[in-house]
């Protein structure tokens, strides 16, 4: 197990870099906030906030642990010589940020040699934060969480999430349509981070997506496993822009064989 002086160091960083940044996109929105940038498509958006976000984690972060690696959404990304990586997300949701919706987050996870460690995810619209520690389980605003029981797969509350790029939602869409009569329903929150989070505290049953970036998986993937779901790709795969699926025992198997049978892991 990694030392655990460090591990609550990380923790400590992680937490504060979140509450500062979530602080700066809840507080400092501009009312007439507009698009700064696009990526993979016109309505793959980068705002502002976004920007002002990441400089201000990465800033904190260099500050407080200058040796250590850092990777960010908005292209901040350095090497580092202690074996520690931080995977930040600045403005995770920001198409619901942008229209004022409440469902976004910052994700900030640390990893050690190549392995989540330390995962927060703040969401200062619902006034909640999201943290675990690897082996200590997950909390939500300082109560420990959990992933509810696993429901018969007809009555299993299942979210995702859809692709910026048109021709890749066609099938992801297609996919869905199949999917969706065989359970309770079907919800699509907008920010993976949140997502996950959801399951964590037993708000879905499961989740599953196409497309995520490490950024957007890193903290809230580790938050879900230490509240007791499983989470992975295809079958005998890791979670990866390829296929992440997290849910709890017994929902997690037929989710993550459903998927791989309706082809979802390829546009």
């Amino acid at each position: 197990m990694p030392d655990q002086d460090l591990l609550d160091e990380l923790l400590a960083v992680a937490l504060e870099a979140a509450r500062q940044a979530g602080e700066l996109l809840r507080d400092g929105r501009p009312a007439d906030l507009g698009v700064a940038a696009t990526k993979s498509s016109p309505v793959d958006v980068v705002t502002e906030m976004d920007l002002a976000s990441e400089k201000l984690i990465g800033e904190l972060i260099a500050d407080r642990r200058p040796l250590d690696g850092y990777l960010g959404e908005e292209g901040t990304e350095r090497s580092g010589r202690s074996g520690v990586r931080w995977v930040v997300d600045p403005l995770d949701g920001t198409v619901n940020y942008l229209y004022g919706l409440p469902g976004w987050a910052v994700s900030v996870a640390a990893e050690l040699d190549g392995q989540a460690v330390v995962g927060v995810v703040a969401a200062p619209a619902r006034g909640e934060t999201f943290q675990a520690v690897l082996g200590r389980g997950a909390l939500l605003d300082g109560r420990p969480i959990g992933c509810r029981p696993a429901p018969p797969w007809g009555q299993a509350l299942i979210g995702t999430g859809f692709n910026y790029v048109q021709s890749a939602r066609v099938h992801q869409a297609d996919v869905l349509r199949q999917l969706m009569p065989e359970l309770r329903d079907i919800r699509r929150g907008g920010a993976a981070a949140v997502d996950l989070c959801d399951v964590a505290a037993g708000r879905l049953d499961g989740y599953y997506e196409r497309g995520l970036a490490p950024w957007d998986l890193a903290a809230g993937a580790l938050i879900a496993r230490e509240a007791g779901a499983l989470t992975g790709g295809r079958p005998g795969g890791q979670a990866s822009g390829e296929l992440t699926v997290a849910a709890p025992p017994g929902v997690f198997e037929l989710l993550q064989d459903r998927l791989e049978t309706l082809g979802a892991w390829h546009d």
